[in-house]
């Protein structure tokens, strides 16, 4: 009868993650349970040495996790795949704030892209097409394609079958069948065509957006060769005169937030300082109008006054436009009193003057002209 093997009395840790076994099995105890040392690694062992002279390395320093950038994630196109770790189970995927600022800056851009094609094709007065739209807007006509048809599957645009060119849709028309019933446009349309007829000048009226003053709409001049603005175009707080205005009567704060920027200079007569630019204002709030001559474009002079509401509140802006030749810097007094009188006028109709809650007179719908 063979002798039986004597039991060894060292005992056999079992592996586990964090200590994998050797080739010889280990014997060594998991590093939870005994002192920590240094790990010797395989490459330090020399390989003359043989099999049974090789220390156990024992548990492999764990790697220090690597996170996955986000375009990783797309590329392998894996929703379960959170900071390069596979998700196991069906529970909810943690989120991650890095990600979370990623898409609200993305589902912003996404926003201002579908206002840019909206507005581009509103105020251009034409159809546009894809490549029209990119080029205007300096993005991929992909992006362009993808934003054109879901405005089309709301109703904000139509497509020409013909043309494939897009216009306004209706639910953009029903909206601004919306509007309040005192609108700006509508009140001042009276006024803004007697003061074109009595100075023969381009008549403009503006609002203020919190990045310039909004062009409302305009009046050609009686002369052969017009000099204007198109509608929708956003003119700078200062250098032009209808910015200026809103922001000499705009409140404190707005005005901080404004002068703070790093202003453009546009021409050699762009008031680009500080301490000039809250000099004019102050004159332009007790004089009662601004001007801007050549302070955009070389050889063109604007003058505009303040449109204010019930609550004396500065709603708008109307401007004459015209060259420096018969619009000087030095205005006549004739044209400036001219200016001041009609931008009153549309005042008063807002209410301006009256106590509150008093209705303010809206004259009849005008009808929609092509031209």
């Amino acid at each position: 009868m063979p002798p039986r093997r004597r039991r060894s009395s060292t005992r056999r840790w079992p592996a586990t993650a964090s200590h994998p076994p050797c080739w010889r099995g280990c014997r060594r105890a998991p590093s939870s349970t005994r002192p920590s040392a240094t790990p010797t690694t395989r490459r330090s062992i020399p390989r003359s040495s043989p099999p049974w002279s090789r220390r156990c390395p024992g548990p492999a320093a764990p790697a220090a996790p690597r996170e996955t950038t986000r375009a990783e994630c797309l590329q392998r196109r894996s929703p379960r795949l959170v900071s390069g770790r596979p998700r196991q189970g069906g529970g909810p995927v943690p989120r991650d704030p890095d990600q979370d600022d990623d898409r609200a800056g993305a589902g912003v851009r996404s926003v201002q892209l579908a206002l840019d094609v909206l507005e581009a094709i509103a105020f251009s007065g034409d159809e546009l097409g894809v490549t029209q739209l990119a080029e205007r807007l300096d993005v991929t006509k992909g992006s362009v394609h993808r934003h054109l048809h879901t405005l089309v599957e709301r109703g904000y645009l139509t497509q020409n079958p013909a043309t494939t060119r897009y216009a306004i849709g209706p639910k953009s028309r029903l909206l601004a069948r919306f509007a309040p019933d005192a609108d700006l446009i509508q009140v001042a349309e009276g006024p803004m065509r007697e003061l074109r007829d009595r100075l023969g000048h381009t008549v403009v009226l503006s609002a203020m957006t919190p990045r310039g003053a909004l062009v409302l709409t305009t009046l050609a001049s009686t002369s052969p060769i017009e000099i204007g603005v198109r509608p929708g175009s956003e003119l700078p707080f200062h250098a032009s005169a209808q910015g200026k205005v809103l922001l000499a009567f705009a409140p404190r704060p707005v005005q901080e937030r404004i002068l703070s920027r790093k202003l453009e200079r546009f021409t050699e007569h762009t008031i680009v300082a500080r301490e000039r630019l809250e000099a004019e204002l102050i004159r332009i709030a007790r004089q009662g109008f601004a001007a801007a001559p050549e302070e955009v474009l070389l050889g063109v002079n604007v003058m505009a006054a303040p449109i204010f509401d019930e609550r004396d509140i500065c709603i708008g802006a109307l401007a004459i436009v015209g060259s420096i030749q018969f619009l000087p810097a030095d205005p006549e007094d004739e044209t400036v009193a001219a200016l001041k009188d009609y931008a009153q006028q549309i005042s008063r109709r807002f209410g301006q003057g009256r106590s509150p809650g008093l209705s303010v007179p809206v004259s009849a719908p005008r009808t929609a002209r092509r031209g």
